[in-house]
């Protein structure tokens, strides 16, 4: 660059109001955080033959990886509080067709029994706000025990499938079973259908292979957890 160009280019960036360290890269909104891309997700054994846990020991172990310390086990079942979108993974990639099961239940009024399924194994918020995953992702007695979510990715897409004629009574126990066969997603709660989804475009390949528990801030209890080839 001529001198005189780097002059003018100075001065233009001065009276912009940026320093010259800021004229290289996108300005931050203030107070906004850059933003960091997620750690590779911890490898685990593929499930190839039927796999559980029924989280009958003292810590989480290797077979999981949390984003945020609100995950314990608690009387042999796996407890998470307060993880603001900060989901605990299984390190072990699922089957890309499978049938997933497990017992699950909420200590607050609020609900908000959730997991994802079929996600990267490492995502996570990066503040408290909305949080887009890398799954689909299932929601019973979402927001504030209102609604029930089954999203691809988005959980607050235009596209999720949703109803609000159930509410998750607070201490119930409940028996979920996800499964996936092609492009069909199906949900059911005590063995009765509860929603579906079709995917023309079906989550695959190595970012979409994981299952998580997740949480906003209701205390949630899981257990007997079961995952199946199909």
């Amino acid at each position: 660059m001529r001198p005189i160009h780097l002059v003018l280019t100075l001065f233009a960036g001065l009276a912009a109001g940026c320093t010259c360290e800021e004229m290289p890269a996108q300005r931050r909104a203030p107070g906004e955080a850059p933003a960091q891309p997620a750690p590779p997700a911890p490898k685990g054994a593929p499930i190839t033959a039927a796999w559980s846990d029924n989280f009958d020991r003292a810590e989480l172990g290797p077979d999981w990886h949390a984003t945020a310390p609100a995950y314990r086990i608690e009387n042999g079942a796996l407890v998470a509080q307060t993880a603001y979108n900060h989901p605990l993974w299984l390190t072990r990639p699922l089957p890309r067709d499978a049938k997933i099961e497990f017992d699950c239940w909420s200590e607050s009024d609020a609900g908000d029994l959730k997991v994802e399924v079929w996600g990267d194994g490492r995502s996570s918020a990066t503040t408290r706000g909305q949080y887009t995953s890398t799954a689909y992702n299932f929601i019973f007695g979402g927001w504030n025990n209102q609604i029930s979510t089954l999203a691809r990715l988005n959980e607050h897409g235009a596209d999720r499938k949703e109803r609000s004629d159930v509410k998750v009574k607070k201490g119930q126990k409940y028996h979920w079973v996800i499964t996936r066969k092609g492009g069909k997603v199906e949900w059911s709660i005590d063995g009765q259908p509860f929603l579906a989804y079709d995917d023309t475009a079906p989550l695959d390949g190595d970012d979409h292979r994981h299952f998580a528990i997740n949480d906003w801030q209701a205390e949630l209890h899981f257990d007997n957890l079961t995952i199946t080839p199909l």
